[in-house]
């Protein structure tokens, strides 16, 4: 049976991360995640499924034994508060959620195993890469609560897009408001380019546009 449609998650994911993050700014929210990266020439989308990770106890609990219960069309958003002294995801984790159609994956930290991430498109987006293991040396300390990416905010179910620019985070309950934004700023960014393919001078497109405020707080 095939998923059901998530028409915003489309309408979201046809647009790039630096039009939505104008639009966050356009009705002020802080929703860019701050030095989150693709691990390769990846894009994503999806809702959120959301881990927050702390360090280890004793005996120390599990890594990542969530990854069956993540639905399909989800992106994995892990916070393990920036670290980028432990890996939370791995090439294990990469086979198991690109064979579940799970989204992609977003982490406020690190991963390894990238080659595989990339042999078989599966869109990663971390802090960075290093090998070093997080088995026994932090644990998953809650699943669906409000967790950090970059900075930004995100709870279970908020929209998560990611392009070659990074991520974004796109709050469920505003969803709407902030993807019908980045449309009108998408149409007049387009216009833009149209117009001065047609031999308009730039300022004079950007002028009749609208393109210095198109971010403005309104």
């Amino acid at each position: 049976m095939s998923e059901p449609r998530d028409d915003l998650v489309l309408r979201a994911g046809a647009l790039d991360t630096a039009t939505l993050s104008d639009a966050l700014d356009r009705l002020g929210f802080a929703g860019q995640c701050a030095g989150l990266k693709p691990c390769g020439d990846f894009r994503m989308a999806g809702r959120a499924f959301t881990l927050r990770y702390a360090s280890a106890g004793q005996p120390p609990g599990t890594v990542g034994d969530y990854i069956d219960d993540i639905p399909p069309g989800c992106v994995v958003a892990l916070d393990n508060a920036g670290r980028e002294d432990v890996t939370v995801w791995g090439d294990i984790l990469t086979e198991v959620a690109h064979r579940r159609g799970v989204a992609g994956t977003a982490i406020h930290g690190i991963n390894r195993d990238v080659r595989l991430c990339r042999e078989l498109g599966y869109p990663i987006f971390s802090r960075g890469v290093w090998m070093r293991t997080g088995k026994d040396r932090v644990q998953v300390d809650a699943t669906g609560e409000p967790i950090s990416l970059g900075g930004a905010r995100v709870r279970q179910g908020d929209i998560l897009i990611g392009d070659a620019d990074g991520v974004v985070a796109i709050p469920a309950s505003e969803a709407t408001r902030i993807i019908e934004a980045a449309e009108d700023i998408h149409h007049a960014e387009a216009s833009i380019r149209a117009a001065c393919r047609d031999g308009m001078r730039l300022d004079e497109a950007r002028k009749a546009f609208g393109y210095h405020a198109l971010q403005t707080r309104r």
